[in-house]
């Protein structure tokens, strides 16, 4: 599909609020009230401090490398021609249950303050085994919020990653996938699967992601997908009108006898492209990204993973999106086509699972301190930091304890995220609300 022409139109204060069926989250909400005996108060993270732009080993240039072309269409030659994602939609045959479908245990991730306005769960056949991690909607890839006519939610799942962390997924495990949910009915939304892969051997096949997806942005034609995989990845690079067919269905990955097999799903999308790191694999790296708007141009943040007990800050990246029409969906980058930040900060906020910046201000989605536990979502800025407050003792563990990634359709208001099987929205405005 070929990336329209740039109409922002900016409908602030038109974020959906869906009623859900009955008062399913209401009561979630008031069920996971976290008590004084559970949690504390977290220690304010205080003002994001500007790094100034030195260049150093905390300042991410990262090297864009391309698949070569003749790969990709070697490969398409044997796969049959690539789809885009109106087709994959049309595959969408899967339901996501409303939230007074789904079980307690699931619910119990929700936010508590600020509660959800709309909220599904996936299957949990198609997910046991599976860990969420990463979400983007068509509310990134166009301003006005669909991409050809359809509005669309992207949720990456990695195999084997179920209680780890971001450092990848165990030996011997892995893989990556992406839900492809058709949103455009709120009250019935379905989705199918896509195997994200890389080509190998010249085009003639390919091999599953082996690395946890703790990141995404769908930014015109292109999926950006943080990854841990080979020391100085960065990001892969996926283009949604390069989405090949499975021919064959077994739990294989790549040609197989009679055609070629994504793990047992219908789609595969090969990379054509990554970003690299200067350093080896104990470099600064984006751990979560999303997509900015409300800069010119568009750019896309990122945060690096410190963990709690962590030694040092936690340091933000912006990096600015190419105008380009050559270079639809990549970032900007200078003559020896490396990316350097347009800015950056550090925060005493550790163990972040998402960001999401938009205009002045950062949010921060610190994970749960404890299994079954609450995290805390900060709005943060150069000023200070603030968080929403609940339960008899005022914690500020409102947040859902599971969540990953963050990312803001500006065209509805409202911020995405997903806990488990648990795929949610919030409005902005409800967020800078309960962080006064």
């Amino acid at each position: 599909m070929k990336h329209r022409g740039r109409h922002r139109r900016r409908r602030r204060g038109r974020a959906l609020r869906a009623t859900l069926a009955g008062t399913a989250l209401a009561l979630t909400a008031a069920a996971t009230l976290i008590s004084a005996s559970q949690a504390t108060v977290a220690d304010a993270p205080g003002a994001l401090r500007p790094v100034a732009a030195s260049g150093g080993a905390g300042q991410p240039h990262l090297a864009e490398h391309r698949v070569p072309g003749r790969w990709l269409d070697r490969l398409a030659s044997k796969m049959g021609r690539p789809v885009g994602v109106g087709t994959v939609l049309e595959g969408a045959d899967l339901p996501l249950r409303d939230a007074a479908g789904c079980p307690a245990a699931d619910k119990r991730s929700l936010p508590v303050e600020p509660a959800a306005t709309r909220a599904y769960c996936f299957g949990g056949s198609d997910t046991r085994g599976w860990r969420a991690g990463a979400v983007t909607t068509s509310g990134d890839a166009d301003d006005d919020g669909r991409w050809g006519g359809n509005r669309v939610i992207l949720s990456g799942w990695t195999r084997g990653t179920e209680g780890g962390s971001l450092d990848g997924p165990a030996p011997g495990q892995g893989l990556a996938k992406v839900a492809f949910v058709d949103a455009n009915d709120p009250g019935a939304p379905r989705y199918t699967w896509a195997l994200l892969a890389v080509p190998v051997d010249g085009g003639r096949d390919y091999r599953g992601l082996v690395s946890a997806l703790s990141g995404m942005v769908w930014y015109q034609d292109k999926l950006l997908v943080t990854t841990r995989e080979g020391g100085r990845d960065a990001l892969y690079v996926y283009d949604l009108d390069r989405i090949q067919r499975a021919t064959v269905e077994s739990d294989a990955v790549g040609r197989v006898r009679g055609g070629w097999s994504a793990h047992g799903y219908r789609f595969v999308l090969p990379a054509v492209g990554s970003y690299t790191l200067p350093g080896g694999g104990g470099a600064s790296r984006p751990a979560t990204v999303s997509l900015d708007r409300s800069t010119s141009p568009d750019s896309l943040v990122a945060s690096e993973w410190v963990p709690a007990d962590g030694d040092r800050r936690t340091r933000l990246w912006r990096y600015a999106l190419s105008r380009d029409p050559d270079r639809s969906g990549l970032l900007a980058t200078d003559s020896s086509g490396r990316a350097a930040p347009t800015e950056e900060y550090e925060t005493k906020a550790a163990d972040v699972r998402g960001v999401l910046a938009y205009r002045s201000g950062w949010y921060l989605d610190r994970a749960a301190g404890s299994p079954g536990g609450h995290g805390t979502l900060w709005r943060q800025d150069t000023e200070g930091a603030r968080a929403a407050e609940c339960g008899t003792d005022e914690t500020r563990n409102c947040w859902s304890g599971g969540s990953g990634s963050l990312s803001y359709w500006e065209e509805t208001g409202e911020v995405w995220s997903q806990s488990g099987r648990m795929l949610f929205a919030v409005p902005l405005t409800s967020v800078d609300r309960a962080s006064r």
